[in-house]
């Protein structure tokens, strides 16, 4: 049955095989509907992730000034491109687990923790990985 409407689409089982075999714009472009909203909504209510995004635009705006390569923008895009992950990962594993488990247990706070951590070591390697290409360019302009 190929549905005709967005209420048939909606209401067929997901996992579905005639589902799966099908490949449909209407398909890709409720995907894509549905992670804009999950972005829009982590957007709104978290504000770490907001400030990854200050952060990257600071940066990239700097890496323009200093006149940086386009493998140098990669990187830096690439390294925001992970925190932002991380930040969506642990934003997804803690409203999971805040839903599942609204009382407190060690246990959920350990793996709260062991979320915000990997966001931590992201964010650390692109600090280093900018502060690596910022520090060869500003050296550069003061020899």
């Amino acid at each position: 049955m190929t549905p005709r409407s967005d209420a048939e689409f909606e209401a067929e089982r997901i996992g579905s095989p005639s589902r799966a075999r099908r490949v449909d714009l209407r398909r890709t472009l409720y995907s894509f509907r549905h992670a804009g909203r999950g972005f829009a909504w982590a957007l709104s209510s978290q504000a770490n992730l907001r400030v990854h995004f200050v952060a990257a635009a600071v940066v990239l705006i700097a890496a323009l000034v200093l006149r940086f390569s386009v493998i140098e923008f990669v990187a830096l895009v690439l390294c925001f491109t992970v925190v932002v992950a991380a930040e969506l990962f642990n934003t997804t594993l803690e409203v999971l687990i805040d839903y599942a488990w609204p009382e407190h247990h060690p246990m959920i706070g350990r793996a709260k923790d062991v979320a915000a951590a990997a966001v931590l070591v992201a964010a650390a390697g692109a600090a280093i990985v900018g502060v690596l290409l910022f520090a060869r360019h500003i050296l550069l302009q003061l020899s």
